[in-house]
């Protein structure tokens, strides 16, 4: 069996975005090298300088370099029914099978990562990055960060490991069904298999412990899974960085929800990028006219300022009140939903009586808004909720105040929570999270049932 060692520099982190601007492989056969490959390559775009002060690769040094194009067939016909081998594989490899990809070739070999077989073959070392292996085995690397001082450092490093696996790990990890090719390279199957088949959040750790990505998820492991199987855009600088993985258990995905937006509130992890985003900022603001009648508007919340309700986006803002207008027969115009025309337009949202043409006076206009607010008012009481717990014999109970998330905590099922609500001292408080308020709304108005208990009519 031939192994080709490989290791490339590129613009960035994703293959199907970036480029590969260096490339090195060494052919060994398990005792020794027995042939090498190597070249700049022109990415056909620009260098970032972050990039260049890496590797010292820069726009002017590629210039002259050929495309990938130009060494495609010769590069394939090296590497061809040879097995992959790098140092955190799936980045290499990503990256050359989508440049292959960009000029019509198949690309499909099997593939070792030299971080996953170190942790299994060389365990207890401080890090397994290529510098810090390398270092500990009195290893040189000649050019630091250049594809062919890398991949002759990961060459020599693959001898070693080939002559001290007494254990079988290299052929039990070219087993193309052994189900951890998908895994990142310092997670191992022990540690995937450990996660739970059950809802949750999860929460992925770097090598200092520190949250780099809270998720949640109906089935922890295979959510898990899921997050590096197949296509893993973007995940690549996530999967490299995962040291370790735990979670808590929820018994429901509404809670589960609720928790995920605390704890990304908590630790702002680095890879959360689409949920880090800033608090409420829309509201709807309340008023009434001079001729006495109640009217709305979404507008901006300033500091000044106190709506009836908020919400993180005008999107959310403006749905809610178009379901309300809808609903209560209420007027577009005096919802500021419709800013021109003579007569209301049809928008399917249910009838204006004509309280904006003289057709219906202030008082009866009123009494269907006054309908709106109380059930408004009761949706934004102290309410607590009742959800499937963690096992067999336990309820989540979950207290809201004022529309945001206070409280949450589990108990026995046999409790009676609500004639008792001494239950309250039990659950652990949490800071106000405003995007709690947003799931809420999106439960009550498919859960407001028998589950859902106002604590200020008990």
């Amino acid at each position: 069996m031939i192994y080709a060692i490989v290791d490339i520099e590129t613009t960035g982190g994703y293959g199907k975005r970036h480029r590969i601007t260096e490339i090195a492989a060494f052919l060994h056969d398990g005792e020794q090298v027995l042939d090498s490959y190597q070249t700049l390559l022109n990415p056909e775009c620009e260098i970032p300088h972050y990039i260049t002060g890496l590797t010292g690769i820069d726009q002017q040094m590629v210039e002259g370099a050929p495309v990938f194009r130009e060494i495609a067939d010769e590069l394939y016909d090296f590497l061809q029914g040879k097995v992959f081998v790098a140092h955190n594989v799936n980045f290499d490899y990503q990256f050359i099978k989508a440049e292959f990809d960009r000029v019509g070739r198949e690309f499909d070999l099997p593939k070792l990562c030299t971080v996953r077989l170190s942790r299994k073959i060389f365990p207890g070392l401080r890090s397994y990055s290529l510098g810090s292996i390398c270092e500990s085995k009195s290893i040189s690397i000649t050019d630091r960060h250049r594809a062919y001082g890398d991949a002759e450092a990961t060459a020599e490093l693959f001898g070693m490991l080939v002559d001290a696996d007494d254990q079988g790990v290299i052929a039990s990890l070219l087993k193309r069904n052994s189900g951890e090719a998908f895994l990142p390279p310092n997670i191992s199957k022990e540690q995937f298999m450990a996660l739970p088949e059950k809802v949750g959040v999860y929460y992925f750790h770097d090598i200092n412990g520190k949250v780099i990505y809270v998720g949640k998820a109906l089935n922890i492991r295979s959510r898990f899974k899921g997050h590096f199987s197949g296509a893993v855009k973007g995940k690549q600088a996530m999967k490299s960085e995962i040291h370790s993985v735990s979670c808590q258990l929820t018994g429901s995905e509404f809670l589960a929800l609720l928790v995920e937006a605390l704890e990304i509130k908590k630790h702002w992890p680095k890879f959360n990028r689409a949920q880090k985003v800033k608090g409420t900022s829309w509201g709807l603001y309340r008023y009434q006219d001079g001729a006495g009648f109640e009217r709305f508007q979404v507008a901006k919340i300033s500091r000044f300022t106190k709506p009836l309700l908020s919400f993180k986006s005008h999107h959310d803002a403006w749905s809610y009140l178009l379901e309300k207008v809808a609903h209560y027969n209420l007027c577009p115009k005096l919802c500021g939903i419709q800013k021109t025309a003579a007569e209301c337009y049809d928008y399917k949202l249910g009838k204006c009586e004509g309280a904006c043409c003289g057709q219906e006076d202030a008082a009866s206009y009123n009494q269907r808004v006054g309908d709106w607010l109380q059930q408004m008012k009761k949706e934004r009481a102290r309410l607590l909720i009742k959800e499937k717990g963690r096992g067999a014999g336990e309820d989540a109970a979950i207290l809201f105040e004022d529309g945001v998330l206070k409280a949450y905590g589990f108990v026995n099922r046999e409790d009676d929570v609500v004639a008792d609500t001494g239950f309250l001292d039990f659950l652990d408080p949490v800071k106000p999270v405003s995007e709690t308020t947003y799931i809420l709304e999106q439960y009550l108005a498919k859960n407001f049932s028998s589950n859902v208990i106002m604590l200020d009519e008990v």
